[in-house]
């Protein structure tokens, strides 16, 4: 019997028309005995022939799906085997259990099989532990997108080697704009002859000519003391490496005076247009002068800064014309001003303080109100009895508010002046940057990336002293019936004694020419010595400290606290000045729990060592021979071995230059 009697093949459909076909022609049989023959045998060819039709139409269909699966069969083997992407099946330990053929490929192994998923790659594991969907491995000189199926047990690893490779093009290709400027040059050849300037301008100019050949570099010199520089990441990678050697090089050219010749670096990077560029390259550059010159600001499009160099001491550059444009500059604000505020750091020394009290001098001459913001819960024993002198003199601590009072006496016509720091954390009272539009900065320290914004005037000048040099040039400056009593000058000239180490260190002609201002104003130096006569049992604390002291490669003494015994910052401070005086120190850190449960560095130099790049690198700041930093969530233990990594890495810096 043929197949398709033996199965009904015919759609649904056609089965109805043949039905009611055979209706109408029983109804043509019983009417046309003849004419219903003849329409029967038509019938029957019709459904002989559809039935046929759709039996051959199922019989290449299902050899067409039974070939069809067979292919796809083949395929998903071929594919697993043969697919260039890779395969790792893993067992619940992270032992490789399976991998396809493609990945003997990337792997010197032959066989990884029963090898652990380490041995491709130690991020792995890692990787499946915290639930990531997704990571990029290197595999030898290969460059693995992973994708990790953690029911299964089941890795698919991409290769993204190519796709690496043009970002990384990209990146090296990138623009990076740079302006050179010589700090000094003016100073250097105001007092030169055209000869001698002529020799002066056309060795520098062939130093950086050979530095820019040397590394590929495009440079054009826009004037006298300044150059544009025009390079791409990979170059400005090259000269991370070396360090910027360029600024050794340029500093050991000395001119017939002996003053030495510095550079100053600024570097705009990113994916930015050309013009911001430029703004970062010259924002950089500023930076860089305001941290005293003699270095390197790298500024990102993000905002990172990176820093190198800045190895020497500042030179005093200031001028007595820009003391007084300052002072006029300060003066008009104050008497457009509703009233003044004045306040520096928190936990305050004798140079916040005097220096706080010099402006306000400037305010009362100038007949505007002005109050120092001082919180007495936050004093440390250093400045103690210099606040209780000034409580002796009432009409003196009347002007003086706690932070909530100042909260309430602020308005948009207010002139806030911040002293003795530049960044907005430290400040004694940060909701106050936020009340007035109306900033000034004066400052003596060197300029980092954390800076106030938008200040209307900024008075920085890292070659000063202390701030109280700086407050007290312009004092000078200021109306001529301007009147300063013993106290407030005592307590000015107690800053810059201070901040000198009793004018022994970042002391210049201008620093006496200020004490001698102070002197003439009646500041006694004899209640300088009361205001810094030490306690005894702060005596025997600091001991505590520096008997703990260990010797850290050549001429490095690092004292560190017990566990549990805290010690104030000036204790901390005063035992690293204290170790310094010690015979073939040239610098001292000292670390210790704080009072309020962080960890405290104090860091001193005589100046070959600059423990301001150090402290910077913990998050911290300062002069290149006084800086430190505080530290959070971390032992004395693993503050001492953080300090100890950071310092041999500014060594083996400094040794590859």
């Amino acid at each position: 019997m043929p197949d398709f009697f033996k199965k009904p093949v015919m759609s649904n459909h056609l089965w109805i028309i043949y039905g009611l076909s055979i209706i109408l022609l029983g109804f043509i049989w019983y009417y046309q005995f003849f004419f219903g023959i003849i329409m029967t045998i038509l019938l029957v060819v019709s459904l002989y022939n559809s039935i046929r039709t759709e039996q051959q139409l199922l019989n290449e269909t299902e050899e067409y799906i039974t070939t069809l699966s067979y292919r796809v069969k083949k395929v998903g083997e071929e594919a697993l085997l043969e697919m260039p992407i890779g395969i790792v099946l893993y067992s619940e330990d992270y032992v490789i259990e399976w991998t396809n053929p493609y990945m003997n490929k990337f792997t010197t192994d032959e066989n990884v099989v029963g090898k652990t998923l380490a041995d491709l790659s130690d991020d792995l594991i890692p990787m499946i532990k915290e639930d990531k969907d997704e990571i990029w491995i290197p595999l030898d000189e290969f460059e693995f997108q992973a994708i990790n199926k953690k029911d299964e047990r089941l890795l698919y690893l991409f290769d993204r080697t190519k796709q690496t490779e043009i970002q990384n093009l990209y990146h090296n290709e990138q623009t990076v704009l740079g302006i050179i400027f010589l700090d000094n040059y003016e100073e250097i050849t105001q007092a030169m002859d055209d000869t001698a300037k002529s020799q002066i301008n056309s060795r520098v100019t062939s130093i950086l000519n050979e530095w820019s050949t040397q590394f590929g570099i495009y440079l054009k010199r826009t004037s006298q003391e300044r150059f544009l520089a025009v390079m791409n990441q990979q170059i400005l990678e090259q000269l991370e490496k070396s360090k910027f050697e360029i600024l050794d090089e340029v500093r050991e050219l000395i001119s017939d005076k002996n003053v030495p010749l510095t550079l100053s670096i600024g570097i705009g990077l990113g994916g930015v247009s050309l013009p911001i560029l430029g703004e970062l390259a010259q924002s950089s550059l500023d930076l860089a002068l305001g941290r005293g010159g003699d270095q390197v600001v790298i500024k990102e499009e993000a905002g990172k800064v990176r820093f190198y160099g800045g190895k020497t001491n500042p030179m005093e550059k200031r001028t007595r014309v820009r003391a007084r444009v300052i002072s006029h500059a300060l003066k008009e604000l104050v008497r457009e001003s509703e009233n003044v505020i004045i306040m520096g750091h928190k936990s305050p020394d004798m140079d916040s303080i005097g220096a706080a009290i010099g402006i306000l001098k400037v305010a009362l001459a100038n007949s505007v109100e002005g109050y120092i913001i001082l919180d007495e819960n936050d004093i440390d024993t250093g400045v103690q009895r210099l606040v209780e002198e000034i409580k002796e003199d009432d009409e003196l601590w009347s002007y003086f508010v706690d932070p909530d009072d100042a909260m309430n006496m602020v308005t948009k016509n207010t002139l806030l002046v911040v002293v003795d720091t530049h960044k907005p954390s430290l400040v004694a009272e940060e909701r106050l940057l936020n009340k007035t539009d109306h900033v000034v900065v004066i400052d003596h320290h060197r300029r980092g990336e954390e800076f106030i914004d938008h200040p209307t005037l900024v008075y920085m000048e890292p070659y000063a002293s202390s701030t109280a040099e700086l407050v007290t040039e312009l004092l000078e400056y200021q109306p001529k019936d301007l009147k300063i009593n013993m106290l407030e000058s005592t307590a000015l000239l107690a800053g810059i004694i201070v901040d000198t180490k009793s004018f022994t260190l970042r002391t210049g002609s201008r620093t006496f020419d200020a004490a001698s201002y102070l002197r003439s104003k009646g500041a006694d130096t004899v209640l300088v010595q009361k205001f810094m006569k030490e306690d005894l049992n702060i005596y025997v604390k600091r001991s505590h400290l520096i008997e703990n002291t260990q010797i850290y490669r050549d001429g490095i003494a690092i004292s560190m606290g017990k566990a549990g015994e805290a010690f104030g910052p000036v204790v901390i401070a005063q035992a690293a000045d204290t170790l310094l005086t010690m015979t073939g120190i040239e610098a001292s850190f000292v670390i210790s729990e704080r009072v309020d449960k962080r960890i405290g560095i104090s860091a001193r130099s005589l100046g070959n060592v600059n423990v301001q790049i150090i402290m910077e690198r913990l998050n911290g700041g300062g002069h290149l021979t006084n800086a430190a930093t505080q530290l959070d969530d971390m032992s004395v233990e693993e503050a001492y071995g953080l300090l100890k990594t950071v310092i041999d890495e500014y060594y083996e810096g400094r040794d590859s230059e």
